[in-house]
């Protein structure tokens, strides 16, 4: 049984069925040319309210051999935050260290109830930033326990390898956080690549 914080901000009860930290498996399945990249990993992430966005990080470790004998070795770890997608106001700190020139106003329910978009969900905005130099702009929309995503814009540095797209898709599913992740790397289309099943951890 999982208790959400009593003093969420409004902005977070959209996505509060993210909170925790997650633990469990997925498979790897992406093939570059005549290389196929296939196997299990290990994967833990975790969401933490931080003010009105969701902090965001993500280890990952892939898996040889099974029993004592299995080895883990790690992957690239993101870090990043999730928000609600609503234009900052001078109550909002930013840019920078520059805080708010208004006092904090607490928004409501009703103040989260007018960003619903047409489609009955609300737009969210997710920036993530890879241990491999691959920075993320994700934009998209969360519907009751449903995530979607796209990249809206990719960084990286000279010394990262190629990746010009991506998609994720996360939900809900009898418990379990099911997330799907596609990416276009190494110079391919936009493609299945990883995809895990995770259980809240105790």
């Amino acid at each position: 049984m999982f208790d959400l914080p009593t003093d969420l901000p409004a902005d977070l009860v959209p996505l509060s069925w993210l909170i925790g930290v997650w633990e469990g498996t997925g498979v790897i399945d992406y093939t570059v040319g005549d290389t196929r990249y296939t196997g299990e990993f290990a994967h833990r992430v975790s969401f933490t309210p931080h003010g009105a966005q969701l902090r965001y990080a993500a280890d990952a470790w892939f898996l040889e051999g099974s029993g004592e004998e299995q080895t883990r070795t790690p992957l690239v770890s993101e870090v990043g935050f999730w928000r609600l997608a609503r234009p900052a106001g001078p109550q909002d700190p930013g840019p920078g260290l520059l805080p708010a020139t208004e006092p904090a106003v607490v928004r409501t329910a009703d103040d989260v109830e007018a960003l619903r978009n047409a489609e009955g969900g609300f737009d969210i905005e997710v920036l993530l930033a890879h241990s491999d130099g691959v920075g993320e702009l994700y934009l998209g929309q969360v519907r009751g326990p449903r995530i979607d995503l796209g990249t809206d814009h990719v960084a990286r540095t000279a010394s990262a390898k190629a990746y010009a797209a991506a998609s994720r898709m996360y939900g809900l599913v009898d418990g379990h956080l099911l997330w799907a992740w596609d990416i276009a790397a190494l110079g391919q289309e936009l493609g299945s690549h990883a995809s895990a099943r995770l259980a809240r951890a105790e």
